[in-house]
């Protein structure tokens, strides 16, 4: 979401009222008869100020997105990361001075032009008086505005056209390895709020169809019960991206986590999301699965409470195959683009 520059207090009104007096000053070099030439210099000052501060509220306005016209993803992500309801507050704070200032524009322009000439400096001086309180009166919503570009600068970019795969799994399980394995490339790294490392993007092509991988290290690899509100928010936002979630299990318990632990953070993740999972076996090549021991029983278990599972190891290449071909019967989920289909 790109958010303008904002300017501080003291940089809007200081621009204002420097074009202000430079648009006074080469008002005093035109032939304007005597008795008038006062009062059109502080008129033109009032005039510019006004309409030097009001160029910049608007474009403000104008240029910040509206949130509702937004995908859904990306309103979930401003709430998470700056919140929806303080934005449109400081965004209201801007649109009420813009139109204040419009209002003291026309009021001391009016009463500039019909005041006697001695009096016309000292109307000005009291619009300039006016027209500073009701800026600094945004002063926090300005400082909010700037605060919000600054951590909606790299939201990531996400196609919503495309078929997207979520990862999901405890640390150290082997995402990363598998992504790289799938997307060929190495993944697009962008910020995103409540995660360690920042959600990362891969994609893929098959049979002429975009499909994008998302990985968001610090957040769906832990249990739902240690998780805050607002990081349950987070997960609920990437629900309006995921038409399908890859689950790893670590078979081997290399990560550091007992599969039991692993199978209890799969379900817990599969009650949040209703959209379908492909649960995958990972670091088989790590274990003695193969030989039909004690271990092989014991990852069988697991194995065999999920539906459709893939045996793969992720480091030697190892079913990679088998999950591009689950990937071809992804059904992408339909969802509106933008909440109000009339936006185009």
């Amino acid at each position: 979401m790109m958010i303008p520059t904002i300017p501080t207090v003291e940089e809007l009104l200081d621009k204002g009222f420097s074009r202000g007096k430079k648009a006074a000053d080469m008002k005093r070099s035109e032939k304007i008869p005597k008795r008038i030439k006062g009062k059109r210099i502080e008129e033109v000052r009032v005039t510019t100020a006004c309409q030097v501060i009001e160029a910049k509220l608007k474009m403000i306005i104008d240029r910040t997105p509206e949130i509702e016209e937004l995908p859904e993803f990306y309103q979930d992500y401003i709430d998470i990361t700056v919140g929806v309801d303080d934005l449109k507050q400081a965004l209201g704070g801007i649109n009420w001075a813009y139109g204040i200032i419009s209002q003291l524009e026309d009021e001391y322009r009016n009463r500039i032009r019909k005041s006697a000439p001695e009096r016309a400096n000292t109307l000005r001086k009291q619009a300039y008086g006016r027209i500073s309180s009701v800026v600094k009166k945004i002063s926090k919503d300005l400082d909010f505005l700037d605060f919000a570009k600054n951590r909606l600068r790299n939201m990531p970019t996400v196609n919503f056209e495309a078929t997207t795969v979520v990862i999901a799994g405890f640390p150290n399980v082997g995402k990363s390895t598998l992504l790289r394995q799938l997307t060929d490339a190495e993944p697009e790294v962008a910020n995103y709020p409540f995660t360690t490392k920042g959600i990362q993007i891969g994609h893929i092509e098959r049979h002429w169809q975009d499909i994008q991988i998302i990985d968001t290290p610090g957040l769906l690899d832990r249990p739902i019960g240690d998780m805050n509100d607002i990081e349950l928010n987070a997960i609920v936002a990437l629900e309006d991206l995921a038409d399908t979630i890859l689950f790893i299990f670590d078979a081997s318990e290399t990560c550091g986590y007992y599969l039991e632990n692993q199978y209890n953070l799969f379900c817990e993740i599969q009650n949040i999301f209703d959209i379908p999972f492909i649960p995958l076996f990972n670091k088989i090549d790590l274990t003695e699965y193969d030989k039909k021991g004690e271990n092989y029983e014991y990852i069988n278990q697991f194995i065999e409470k999920t539906e459709n599972p893939l045996i793969i190891s992720a480091y030697e290449g190892n079913g990679i195959d088998e999950i591009l071909t689950k990937f071809d019967s992804i059904e992408k989920i339909p969802r509106s683009k933008y909440p109000d289909d009339d936006y185009y």
